[in-house]
């Protein structure tokens, strides 16, 4: 099957992968750009792992102000090589992450890092809420259960869908980026500032 110019085109801006990844995933597909789509986060998944042990001693912190002036984000992400980090595709990934915190306001990095406290207010409140319903006590666990798990992901910035991409997780968009660009990395930290209204 022959795959067009145009196929490529598309499928390299959807997916930031390079432009001969493009065509082979597209020809494997038979032109498919759903199918095309997934062999190339597949792939890209696998090539981010390979890397995931390699030191990282570089990388960059970056500001995102909103329009407005009413919340600010500074964002540190790691990487392997100072030339990676000079890179407009690094530096658009992490102002891509600090406009996201901005958006999103993560409690924390991922699930472990959340405050302990407030997972344990938040699951009286869940316990208290399942009781109302008069549900049983087991089913009163699960619901609870539930519904933790569901506000870890709502507030850990690893396990938030990327706004830009509701599709993908931060993490599997790290990953993404792992994969294009040839490196490891990691989001290290993050602080929002917001002027109370």
């Amino acid at each position: 099957m022959s795959i067009s110019a145009t196929q490529v085109k598309e499928l390299r801006e959807r997916t930031g992968a390079g432009m001969m990844d493009c065509k082979h995933v597209l020809t494997e597909s038979e032109g498919d750009m759903d199918k095309a789509i997934e062999l190339l986060r597949t792939r890209g998944m696998a090539k981010a792992a390979k890397k995931a042990g390699r030191e990282m001693g570089q990388g960059l912190v970056s500001s995102y102000i909103h329009p407005g002036g009413g919340v600010g984000v500074l964002v540190e992400v790691s990487c392997e090589t100072d030339f990676v980090a000079r890179t407009d595709d690094f530096q658009a990934f992490v102002r891509d992450i600090a406009m996201h915190i901005a958006a999103s306001n993560p409690m924390a990095l991922d699930a472990e890092s959340l405050d302990q406290s407030t997972l344990e207010s938040e699951r009286n409140i869940f316990v208290k809420q399942a009781m109302e319903e008069g549900k049983s006590q087991e089913i009163a666990e699960k619901m609870v259960e539930g519904r933790l798990k569901k506000f870890r992901k709502e507030n850990a910035l690893l396990e938030q869908p990327f706004v830009k991409d509701p599709n993908l997780t931060i993490d599997q968009y790290v990953q993404s980026k792992i994969a294009s660009l040839g490196e490891n990395m990691r989001i290290k930290r993050f602080a929002r500032f917001s002027i109370a209204g």
